[in-house]
């Protein structure tokens, strides 16, 4: 991709037909293309300014009548020259506006080219740049929270300021190898210990929020589970706040897994109901049943809900939701004792509500608000949300760990260096120090044409 001498155009704004459509030109090219076909000279337009006009096809027909935004080199959101086209929403009207200008000399932008040349030109790095995608993908307030500031540069300088120290580190590992021969010591082993031991600790915590960053960014799963006529179908209903579920007190009646999003403070919950569990004869019920146990693997809260009316049920549940936590870890189970509002017998550790009352409904959001969050703090820490930078700081306190136990061990510096170099690499890799055409390709892939 000749990023320097290529004029690239796209349309900017979604798909279909709305009032208004942007179309977008980046490139040195771009104010003289335009003129071409537009009303105006904009030869001596000035950065940041609009013009009101029309474009005419290369026969010279009237095509629109549009706006134009124009941008300086340097200027831009991707550094060069750039103009916005505010055209009529007609798909039509888009397309043809996109012929003129490529037949005046741009050529059709690649996915996610306007961003790539954003981060080439200095203008974001690459943390930055994916961020634009998160951001223009976000569900939930708390998921726009976390692109909006890894966007502001948030990451990007938590990590700048690691790098710093571990090249601080490094410098004075590699100065003793230049005086190896003098068996001078110009680093405090003490000292350095300390050091990596406080950089390796912000990269845990940063690696430890991709849970939550995960969680935020593409809905937490929440399976609702329980024998048959425990109200799971009642409480999705009272959750969701309409009736989603059908309600019956026929045991059996949900037999496939239903699947509804739920926003509760700014947090997107995939909430699924699933078919009662228990020992059926009937094959599709039985397929449901499957399904509920499939769907439980993949949640990240699990809401075990018992009949409080129901003692069996209640010492059944209350012991299956034990096994639940201890057979899933990874997972957060809550014990929910739905008809509390028919008993007055109460359960240590378990949560009572009445689904078909609303009873106890703001504090089952509570509590699932705070299983989500955890100790972190939204508002001021850094929260990592992206698989890659996830695994790249995994492989950061990798090779920390290697140059704490080389220090710990007395490993020569030859080999400590050699392990800070890779935290720094991995640490690189984030932000874009460290690139590779495959890699930048596989990012802006995922972009959308036009952004």
């Amino acid at each position: 991709m000749n990023v320097k001498t290529e004029t690239i155009c796209a349309i900017a704004t979604g798909n279909g037909i709305g009032a208004i459509a942007i179309v977008r030109i980046s490139g040195p090219d771009s104010k003289a293309i335009l003129t071409k076909c537009f009303s105006k000279d904009l030869s001596l337009v000035k950065s940041h300014t609009l013009h009101f006009g029309t474009i005419s096809d290369n026969d010279g027909i009237q095509v629109d009548e549009v706006l134009i935004s124009y941008f300086a080199e340097g200027r831009s959101f991707t550094g060069e020259e750039s103009i916005e086209i505010s055209c009529h929403g007609s798909p039509y009207v888009q397309q043809q506006i996109l012929r003129v200008l490529q037949y005046h000399g741009c050529r059709m932008a690649e996915p996610g080219e306007f961003t790539q040349r954003a981060f080439i030109n200095g203008k974001l790095d690459l943390s930055q740049a994916e961020a634009v995608a998160d951001l223009i993908a976000a569900q939930s307030k708390k998921a726009h929270q976390i692109a909006l500031s890894q966007l502001k540069g948030n990451l990007s300088s938590d990590l700048k300021d690691l790098r710093e120290e571990l090249i601080a580190f490094a410098s004075l590992i590699e100065l003793e190898l230049d005086f190896s021969e003098e068996d001078v010591e110009f680093a405090d082993r003490t000292q350095l210990k300390a050091l990596v031991g406080k950089v390796l600790n912000t990269v845990w915590k940063l690696a430890a929020s991709f849970a939550l960053g995960n969680a935020l960014k593409n809905g937490v799963p929440v399976a609702i589970v329980g024998a048959p006529n425990t109200g799971k179908s009642t409480l999705l209903n009272q959750l969701l706040g309409e009736d989603r579920a059908i309600v019956s007190d026929e045991a059996g009646t949900t037999r496939d897994v239903i699947e509804e999003t739920l926003n509760i403070d700014g947090i997107l919950f995939r909430l699924i109901d699933t078919a009662g569990i228990r020992e059926t004869t009937q094959h599709i019920e039985s397929m449901g049943i499957e399904r509920s146990q499939q769907k439980i693997k993949e949640a990240s809260i699990v809401l075990c809900l018992a009949d409080a009316t129901d003692k069996s049920n209640l010492s059944e549940t209350q012991s299956w939701s034990r096994e639940l936590s201890e057979t899933h870890p990874d997972k957060k189970v809550l014990f929910i004792v739905n008809k509390s509002d028919l008993s007055k017998q109460v359960l240590k550790g378990s949560i009572p509500i009445s689904a078909k009352e609303g009873i106890g409904i703001d504090v089952l959001h509570s509590e699932m608000v705070s299983v989500v969050v955890g100790t972190l703090d939204l508002e001021n820490d850094t929260i990592i949300a992206n698989a890659r930078h996830h695994e790249a700081l995994l492989k950061t306190s990798e090779a920390l760990e290697k140059a704490a136990s080389g220090l710990e061990d007395g490993t020569t510096g030859d080999f400590i260096a050699m392990d800070i170099r890779q935290a720094m690499f991995h640490l690189g890799s984030i932000t874009g120090d460290i690139s590779t055409d495959d890699l930048l390709g596989s990012i802006f892939s995922k972009f959308c044409i036009g952004k």
